[in-house]
């Protein structure tokens, strides 16, 4: 068992290895940012890296990425309000060969989900909101919202293990 850490003036990062006996490997990440939009390529990057070199969703990281981008510019923006005394918080837990999931929770009131308009409909196409949240929903398999739309629950599995 290895552990990371790593810490750097934009984020709290914490990161986890394991391999356990008949299951391969698995890695857990935490991270925190203060709800800034310059904190969120940092962590993105941060994370990819650490994600792909766990090899849990190898040929799917680019819609892990897109998907990771759009859940935290919606928790640092609507969430927070970018009120940066407020934390943006992201687990992330990778199983080799199996996938991923992410959970990004915000500070903020939460919102509705059910009220967000479906922007592949045409009278949206020019919303200011809601976009975001279809692109995570064409680059995962799932996306669910809990605690009242304060959290974001991500899951991408390889092709395989639909």
């Amino acid at each position: 068992m290895a552990r990371m850490e790593a810490l750097n003036r934009r984020s709290d990062l914490r990161a986890h290895l394991a391999k356990t006996p008949g299951s391969g490997s698995l890695l857990e990440v935490d991270a925190w940012i203060p709800s800034e939009v310059k904190a969120i390529s940092p962590l993105v990057d941060r994370l990819m890296r650490l994600i792909e070199g766990s090899h849990c969703i190898t040929g799917e990281e680019c819609a892990v990425e897109l998907a990771l981008r759009e859940a935290l510019s919606n928790a640092v923006i609507h969430g927070n309000r970018l009120d940066a005394h407020k934390l943006v918080h992201v687990r992330c837990r990778c199983k080799v060969g199996k996938g991923i999931s992410l959970t990004i929770s915000d500070q903020g009131q939460g919102f509705d989900a059910q009220t967000v308009p479906r922007s592949k409909a045409i009278e949206n196409l020019e919303a200011d909101h809601g976009r975001g949240i279809q692109l995570m929903k064409l680059a995962m398999d799932e996306v669910s919202f809990q605690r009242g739309g304060t959290e974001v629950r991500l899951c991408k599995r390889l092709a395989g293990n639909a």
